[in-house]
């Protein structure tokens, strides 16, 4: 479990995060929605300490990590984390197989001569059998996060967060990014944390959805629970997003997953 309480970043002396406090459970998939700026990405930054916040407390398996400024423990911290940044974040000047590998030996003891067959298994669960010897650059933009996710994956983490997804990616290529989320947290039994402004993601594929607003945490609950709600803010930000089909492809993915 993560558990953010009273967590407040300020930027030039502008609460981003203002006293936020929420709870992500194990094993679930978690979305953090939100108009820009909101302070969506800060959060994601402050979970995994590449950020400190001013106050507040992040509880991670219980420890607390934003009093933890030992590079040493931090990196104990960081190596149950996979981070699939917005823009994917690979190095041009490496192959895709060593983007993926290139954490391995900073997050954990593994023998280098296993790092060929780690690269291939991840490459083979975002459907990328084929692209180990390719640059970043001979990517296409879907082909770029399929590859980012593997490396977000290398290390087997307990927790992914992912930094919108599907930014920039047409409709096809975000249904297949939505679709390999899920199955990452099917299959691997990883915890994922999204933030994200596409709405029709966040109610298709999470099992709980927070909406940030003005640093705070506005409202949280299941996708049936926040379809119900009342909250002025909340349905001016989503109503014009939602759409009949979003009940549809979260039945199609339950069905798929049943077989895990």
């Amino acid at each position: 479990m993560i558990e953010i309480k009273n967590l407040t970043k300020i930027y030039s002396g502008r609460k981003v995060l203002d006293d936020a406090c929420i709870s992500i459970n194990s094993g679930e998939i978690f979305s953090v929605i939100g108009p820009s700026g909101c302070g969506k990405s800060t959060l994601l930054k402050c979970i995994v300490r590449l950020i400190k916040p001013e106050s507040g407390r992040i509880l991670v398996d219980g420890k607390n990590v934003v009093d933890i400024d030992d590079e040493f423990e931090l990196a104990k911290i960081r190596k149950d984390f996979g981070y699939l940044f917005q823009g994917g974040a690979l190095f041009d000047s490496l192959t895709v197989m060593e983007n993926i590998t290139f954490g391995l030996k900073y997050l954990t003891d593994i023998p280098k001569s296993e790092y060929p067959r780690i690269a291939r298994e991840k490459l083979a669960l975002v459907g990328l059998e084929k692209a180990e010897n390719i640059k970043p650059a001979e990517l296409s933009g879907g082909m770029k996060k399929r590859a980012a996710l593997a490396r977000a994956i290398a290390a087997e983490p307990k927790y992914i967060l992912y930094d919108e997804p599907t930014t920039g990616l047409d409709p096809i290529t975000s249904d297949m990014i939505l679709g390999l989320i899920s199955d990452m947290a099917a299959k691997l039994k990883i915890t994922s944390i999204i933030v994200t402004h596409d709405i029709k993601l966040a109610f298709t594929i999470s099992n709980r959805i927070a909406m940030l607003d003005k640093g705070n945490f506005e409202i949280s609950g299941t996708p049936e629970e926040l379809r119900r709600s009342s909250s002025p803010v909340f349905k001016k930000f989503t109503d014009d997003a939602l759409s009949s089909d979003v009940q549809g492809r979260r039945h199609d993915l339950e069905v798929k997953h049943k077989q895990y």
